[in-house]
């Protein structure tokens, strides 16, 4: 039998515009019919950024409020996953959602550089977070940009500030953290089975590197991340016309490596979550 992928779709997050592919899904009504597209291609699991009005990252917990019921009402059992990531919000207003109850939120473990800034994750702001979304009953998606986030993520578990079974996304091919290589993959698989044995893990690939590494995860038994978030095109010769697309090209492909898409059900029960109501 053919082996349940968790798909998830990050659908807008916080840098591609309109401008960029009109594709893009910005406004809460278009982000929710974007995931509904999705959904319908075979995600199991959204990953959820707001917009202000001029498309810079947003904090609106009403609009992120508004995502959630949309995604519930027309996605029945989609996991939703709301960003805690910095791109352009201050550290006070990041977990200013967490109060919504999703079912899941990300959480970097430290700081990294990016291209051209610093994405700020100081020890106490990390601690903090995690303990909010323990007081919630959240699940966090441990973001590992750089190797230390990991052992960081571990040490949260020796402090009780995260439950386990742990759920971490590998993030490569973003310019100065760590790159999109195969062997560095295989490495930090290696370390998370080490460190947290019983932990599950998906991996993004940024940019050109997507497809990439959903391969390797596909391959690797890992899950798959894809959206319009990491890449705005579908391969190196045109913009892709949907976060659906996306989603389409792993279920296509995920059967040459044994595997297939999760139902919503499955992925939760993979990640520990509570059944959908």
């Amino acid at each position: 039998m053919s082996e349940a992928c968790i798909i998830t779709v990050a659908i807008t997050g916080a840098v591609p515009r309109k401008e960029d592919n009109p594709a893009v899904p910005v406004t809460p009504p278009e982000q929710i019919e974007s995931t509904h597209e999705a959904y319908e291609a075979g995600a199991s699991l959204v990953h959820i950024h707001v917009r202000n009005e001029d498309q810079s990252p947003g904090s609106d917990p009403e609009k992120f409020a508004e995502i959630q019921e949309g995604v519930m009402k027309h996605c029945p059992g989609m996991i939703i996953q709301f960003s805690t990531g910095g791109r352009g919000r201050e550290l006070s207003q990041r977990g200013a959602m967490l109060g919504l109850q999703p079912d899941m939120a990300s959480l970097a473990t430290g700081s990294v550089n990016f291209p051209t800034s610093i994405y700020e994750n100081p020890p106490d702001f990390v601690d903090q977070l995690a303990s909010t979304m323990l007081q919630y009953d959240i699940k966090p998606e441990i973001e590992i940009f750089d190797v230390a986030m990991l052992y960081n993520a571990a040490s949260l578990v020796r402090r009780n500030l995260l439950a386990t079974p742990v759920h971490v996304q590998f993030v490569l091919g973003i310019p100065n953290a760590l790159p999109a290589r195969r062997s560095l993959l295989e490495f930090l698989i290696s370390e998370l089975h080490d460190v947290l044995p019983d932990a599950t893990w998906t991996a993004a690939g940024v940019a050109r590197h997507q497809y990439t590494v959903n391969e390797w995860c596909l391959e690797l038994g890992g899950h798959c991340r894809t959206g319009l978030e990491d890449n705005i095109k579908y391969d190196r010769d045109r913009l892709a016309s949907s976060n659906a697309e996306l989603v389409t090209k792993i279920v296509e492909v995920a059967g040459e490596f044994g595997r297939r898409p999760a139902t919503p059900q499955e992925a939760r029960q993979i990640l520990g979550l509570r059944m959908a109501a």
